[in-house]
């Protein structure tokens, strides 16, 4: 039986030691696999039962080998050597998976989620709330963060981050911005940035954490979109490894886990400490009783996966993205953006896995691009903004390279360049609390009449899911606009919406 508890996780300064042998196990997955595998009469949920013709829909979808899977979580924890649920002394294959995790991304503990990293949001807002109700946040999060900020009612104090506004893109902040907010709010009980941002531009983690523990607080890191940092030299550190102390890592996103899974990164030092107990119980408050079988053991394969083929595989991956990025800076008609990403003034480094490619001067916007890409060659790419193109190569999963470059050769090119929307309008005036403007009485009123009424929704662009418009802020004319013509681009939508086409917007009853 494989023995390995979370203290075993090696430490933040251990990123260049060895894995542990035990790296190359998967305890959960091959519980589950074990357990699959007995004749079983089941009496119990999911109401399937593990049989393929029990639900042929279902399983027409995922498979008979996924619905065997399917046990319910107490069940797939169970010791298969006698039978019992819970032997004395024993840790769960859970538990030993989750201490690999935390070895793996250099993590004082890790915890695996099933809600992905909006329910790991959710889970950071609660762990803030427990220590404050101050605090400092980049105003460019994901709407989960807003959401849960809305739901325990905190008071954000928020910090500006960089924006690139031809391109459509919003970054990260300085360590300087964070000190000025920290010496500006003094009762802030946590610091909560994003890192690297949905372009791939990678903050300062080091010294923002530096400062924020200067301030005597701890660092909250959303790194969803960096869950394979720090497993290959040609990446950039994770944010654990760079001292934060409490990290959300959507794994399906860069690591390959499968969708709707994530983790959740303890880091080390004093701060960390003191929160682990809080975390385990807010984790605990949020995660499901029935939570995917499925969904853990996918995390334990895509560990234990980057850990062991991740040198290679990353490589080949790697290898692919620059091909691409070295063909569009060759090319007379796009431009490769990263130089602007690195341009940014919180840019320390950038994620090589994003592509950012610049339609402007291509003779066609990005959205259209991303349209054509779809419908013509079965092409689909992760954002599109008026200005640009924005593709992601899973860290594991090499692209096609030439596909992806006859394809964008051969979209078609107008004499004239076509005109594109102003992106990323400013945040409106804040008039009202978050909490306090959800809960109001709510008006529906027609766009036209909108403007200077105040927003009920969080309002998003989705990809990348940063509101645009939060709840108690003043609509403009400019986000109403913006949003508008988000929703009637081709792969347009915005998630908080009262009207898909935002003919109409919620806002505070008069």
């Amino acid at each position: 039986m494989l023995l390995i508890s979370p203290s075993d996780a090696r430490d933040a300064a251990g990123a260049s030691e060895s894995m542990s042998p035990l790296q190359s196990t998967t305890p959960y997955a091959d519980a589950l696999r074990s357990l699959a595998s007995h004749d079983w009469q089941r009496l119990h949920v999911p109401a399937h039962q593990g049989r393929d013709h029990n639900a042929p829909g279902v399983a027409s979808l995922v498979g008979p080998e996924a619905l065997a899977l399917d046990f319910p979580m107490l069940f797939s924890g169970i010791d298969q050597h006698d039978w019992r649920l819970v032997s004395s002394g024993r840790e769960t294959p859970l538990v030993q998976a989750q201490a690999l995790a935390a070895e793996a991304w250099g993590a004082s503990r890790t915890w695996f989620l099933t809600n992905g990293a909006s329910g790991g949001n959710h889970i950071a807002t609660t762990v803030v709330r427990a220590l404050g109700r101050e605090f400092v946040v980049q105003r460019s999060v994901h709407s989960s963060v807003i959401d849960g900020i809305t739901h325990v009612d905190l008071e954000p104090h928020f910090v500006q981050g960089a924006v690139d506004a031809g391109l459509g893109s919003a970054h990260g902040v300085t360590a300087e911005q964070v000190e000025e907010a920290l010496a500006a709010h003094p009762d802030s009980a946590a610091v909560y940035v994003v890192s690297p941002s949905y372009f791939g531009a990678v903050a300062d983690i080091t010294g923002i954490s530096a400062v924020a523990h200067r301030y005597e607080v701890p660092l909250i890191v959303d790194e969803a979109w960096g869950s394979h940092f720090g497993l290959h030299p040609a990446l950039p550190v994770n944010a654990v490894r760079a001292g934060a102390d409490l990290v959300i890592s959507s794994t399906h996103k860069g690591a390959g886990s499968l969708t709707q899974s994530a983790m959740l990164h303890l880091g080390h030092g004093p701060y960390a400490r003191k929160l682990e107990s809080l975390v385990d119980r807010v984790v605990r408050s949020f995660q499901s009783t029935s939570c995917s079988a499925l969904l853990l053991a996918s995390l334990d394969e895509a560990r234990r996966h980057l850990v062991m083929d991740g040198p290679e595989m990353i490589g080949k991956a790697l290898e692919s993205a620059e091909a691409i990025r070295a063909a569009v800076r060759a090319s007379p008609r796009f431009r490769d953006a990263t130089p602007d990403i690195l341009a940014s003034p919180d840019a320390v480094a950038n994620d090589p896995f994003k592509i950012v490619i610049d339609t402007r001067g291509a003779g066609i916007t990005g959205t259209d691009a991303q349209y054509r890409l779809i419908r013509d060659h079965r092409i689909y790419c992760e954002l599109a903004t008026p200005a640009a193109l924005l593709l992601l190569v899973g860290a594991t999963a090499p692209a096609d390279v030439e596909r992806i470059l006859t394809a964008l050769h051969s979209l078609p090119q107008a004499e004239s360049e076509p005109e594109r929307m102003r992106a990323l309008p400013p945040a409106g005036e804040r008039r009202m609390g978050l909490q306090a403007a959800f809960f109001s009485a709510v008006e529906t009123v027609p766009w036209q009449e909108a403007e200077g009424r105040i927003s009920v929704d969080s309002l998003a662009a989705y990809p990348p899911g940063i509101p645009n418009v939060l709840p108690g802020e003043v609509l403009g004319s400019g986000s109403i606009a913006f949003l508008r013509g988000t929703a009637a681009a081709p792969s347009g939508y915005v998630r908080g919406a009262h009207d898909p086409a935002l003919d109409y917007f919620r806002v505070v009853a008069r």
